[in-house]
C-alpha cells in the first residue's frame, strides 16, 4: 500500500521556495539599488569637480 500524501509537508516546501524566490529578488533589487546610487555619486561627483552646477546648487541665490 503506498503512503499517504502528506499535505502539510508539500505546503510547507511550496512555503519555503516561495519564500527564497522573494529573498533572491529582495537581493536583486537591493543589488541595483546599491549600484544606482554609487552611480548617481560618482555623476555628482564628476559634475562637481568639473565645475558643472549640481540641480540643488543651480537653486540656491548668489550672494555677490
Amino acid at each position: 500500500m503506498p503512503f499517504r500524501t502528506n499535505y502539510r509537508q508539500e505546503r510547507a516546501q511550496r512555503t519555503r521556495v516561495r519564500e527564497a524566490k522573494q529573498q533572491e529578488k529582495l537581493a536583486r533589487r537591493e543589488e541595483a539599488s546599491v549600484k544606482r546610487k554609487a552611480l548617481r555619486e560618482s555623476e555628482a561627483a564628476a559634475d562637481h569637480e568639473s565645475g558643472t552646477p549640481v540641480a540643488n546648487e543651480a537653486a540656491k541665490p548668489q550672494d555677490e
